[in-house]
């Protein structure tokens, strides 16, 4: 399937841990910050990959999304990846799964 730049993929429906996650983002966006707050208020290990600073990281959520909007999650597990959109969305994952 392709998708042009006003359509992306449909967010995953996740239900698990994920063995790694990336968050794809940038400083100046607020709702990368929220989700960066919670991160760090979680106290999680977490890659960054900030899409302005580094080329190839947009060009593999471009690849991946169809666009370059952020935040995004990714989880990588040893069988399957997902990309997960939208800062409240990402949230409610984190709160979900990784809460003490």
């Amino acid at each position: 399937m392709f998708w042009n730049r006003t359509s992306s993929p449909p967010a995953p429906v996740v239900t698990s841990r994920a063995e790694k996650l990336i968050l794809y983002h940038y400083d100046g966006c607020f709702f990368c910050h929220r989700v960066r707050k919670v991160i760090d208020q979680m106290g999680l290990d977490i890659e960054y990959r900030n899409i302005l600073q580094n080329g190839e990281h947009r060009q593999e959520l471009a690849e991946a999304r169809g666009r370059t909007t952020v935040p995004v999650l990714r989880g990588i597990n040893k069988d399957d990846e997902w990309w997960m959109p939208e800062s409240l969305d990402i949230v409610a994952y984190l709160k979900e799964y990784y809460a003490d």
